[in-house]
Order: C-alpha cells, then structure tokens, then sequence
C-alpha cells in the first residue's frame, strides 16, 4: 500500500521545490517584484498538483510543449536536426529532474510534448524534417541517459492517419474559431504578448524564405500564420490537458508572475524568446548561450563540428568547449 505524507509536510515539499524551480523562470518581466522573490500568489496556481504528487510519493510530473522541430531560416540556425543546444537543454532538463531528489526522493520525470506536427505547415518546416527531428532528439536522450525524460506527440494519438489529417483532427476537435483568436489577441494583453513574438519568429523566417515578395505582403501573410499558430497552440494544449490532467505545465515562452504556466529557461539566452530551435549554441568560454547564427557569424565565431554536422560555435580567443566531444 502506498504511504501517505501528511499535508503539512507534502506542503513544505512543494514550496521548496517551486522556489527551486522558480531559479530558472521566464518571466515576461525580470523587473517585477516576483521574478526576485515568488509571493504566495506565483505558487499557487500549481502547489496543489505537486502536493498530491508528494502525497502519494510519486514522481513530479511536468509537461512541456518544446522542442517541434529546427527552424527553416538558416540565417538562425545550422541546420535541420538537433545540435548543441537540444543537447544541453535536454541536459538541463534531466538535471532539473534529479535537482528534485535534494527535496523530494521519488524526484520528478518530463513529458516533452513535441509539437513540431502541429505546426509545421504554418512554419514551412517539412514533416519529414520533423519525424528526422524527433529521432534524433529520442538518440540524444539515449546518448545522455535521460531517463526522466520522455516523448509524446501527435501521432501517439491519431495513429495511422496522414500528417495533413492528424492537424485537421487537432483543429476539429480542440480548437477556437480563427474569429475567436482575432479577438482575444485583441482584447487580452496575454494573448497579443504571445501574437507579437510568433508573429516577429514567422516574419524573420518568411522573409528569408520568400525574398522576392515584399516586406509587407510578407508581414501579413506571416500575421495570418501567427493566428494559426496560437489557434493551434491552444489545441495541442487542451489537447495535453486532457492527455495529462494531473501534471504541472512548463513553457518555453516567458509567462506573466501568476501564470498557470511555469515558463522556464533551459539555456541562457540573450532574447526571453530564445529557444535551441531557432538559435545557435555558442559557447563563451564560460558558458553556452543562444544567439542566431548570423549573430555569432558576425562576431567571428568558430564552426565546430561533432559527428560529422555542424553542431555549435565557439568565440575566437576562449577556450575549447566541454562538451565539444
């Protein structure tokens, strides 16, 4: 029979573990009182989730929509598969999971909910790409014995149906009209902050993409995609909510103080907004951090390869990075 912690205890737990994880928030502003020292108000949203983890002496179980698929824009990234940046942010991942175990002994595991499908057609990502993506990504969890980390996707749930089928599914049966998103990306400030960094991502990329159009019919077709994008997004997460009713949701988009989601930060990184999938890692001599690779091309930059690809860069004058093997 299970044994049951007490609430008290299961309550103390909890908070040491939210603050632990609080560390490494992404926050849409540094500034606020809260980023510094989290009030009641920023744990409440998931204490009770951890706390009847804790009670029942399971592990923590976090959800995470990331990790889709490598953007088309080259002038971002090195290529289409995963590259140093997945691997230290996976690495981080793991690390946060067995960090736990200082609290709480059963630690905790993350579900990466890999939503490349969801989107790829509105990002001109291929879905081959996407499926070569994955693999690679499951390889790096192996190669890096993450073991409290796993996979779901779209296709654990429409099994058997073409990718053009498995998004028409998702939008038929979780998502809001277009008209519905218009207006909330209008009237709701969470909702335009999220519209107006897709819509910058998209934009960049179209234009690199499609330089022959204009600037303007480029910044609205990629306005009409960012709409698609969230209308998508809030699909795939009533569809995890439904899938994992219990767990705790982190982002990779900077959240408000109070979110219902954790928005979290797996790699330090020059923009909020920044994730491995449309930066470069590049090691400082001190650190790894992300930045476009036009970006680290432009400050002299060294190439460095592992396993026969381009996998991140290294700042001239530093020293060789640790993990370049």
């Amino acid at each position: 029979m299970t044994r049951v912690i007490d609430r008290a205890k299961s309550k103390m737990i909890g908070e040491q573990i939210l603050n632990h994880l609080f560390c490494y928030r992404r926050l849409w502003s540094e500034t606020d009182p809260c980023a510094q020292e989290p009030c009641s108000s920023c744990l409440v949203p998931h204490l009770q989730k951890i706390e009847s983890f804790i009670e029942q002496e399971k592990p923590i179980h976090f959800v995470l929509p990331a990790f889709p698929a490598k953007s088309p824009n080259k002038t971002k990234v090195l290529g289409s598969l995963p590259d140093m940046g997945e691997k230290i942010s996976l690495q981080f991942l793991q690390s946060l999971c067995v960090q736990i175990q200082d609290f709480y002994a059963p630690g905790a595991q993350i579900t990466i909910c890999s939503d490349g499908r969801v989107f790829s057609d509105l990002v001109c990502v291929n879905d081959e790409d996407v499926t070569a993506y994955g693999k690679e990504l499951k390889n790096i969890l192996d190669d890096i014995g993450a073991d409290a980390i796993n996979i779901f996707n779209l296709e654990g749930i429409f099994a058997g149906l073409s990718c053009d089928d498995i998004r028409q599914k998702l939008v038929l049966n979780y998502a809001d009209s277009l008209e519905t998103i218009r207006c909330r990306v209008k009237n709701d400030p969470n909702e335009r902050n999220l519209f107006n960094g897709i819509h910058r991502f998209l934009f960049e990329d179209y234009l690199f993409l499609q330089p022959s159009k204009s600037r303007n019919r480029l910044r609205n077709e990629s306005k009409k995609s960012a709409y698609g994008v969230i209308q998508r997004s809030h699909a795939w997460s009533d569809l995890i909510a439904e899938q994992f009713p219990h767990t705790i949701r982190l982002s990779i988009h900077p959240q408000p103080v109070h979110s219902e989601k954790i928005g979290i930060h797996m790699i330090k990184t020059q923009d909020a907004w920044a994730t491995p999938w449309h930066n470069v890692a590049v090691y400082d001599g001190k650190q790894f951090l992300l930045m476009k690779r036009s970006e680290a091309e432009s400050m002299g930059a060294s190439l460095v390869w592992c396993n026969n690809r381009p996998s991140h860069f290294i700042l001239s004058d530093t020293p060789n990075s640790p993990l370049q093997e």
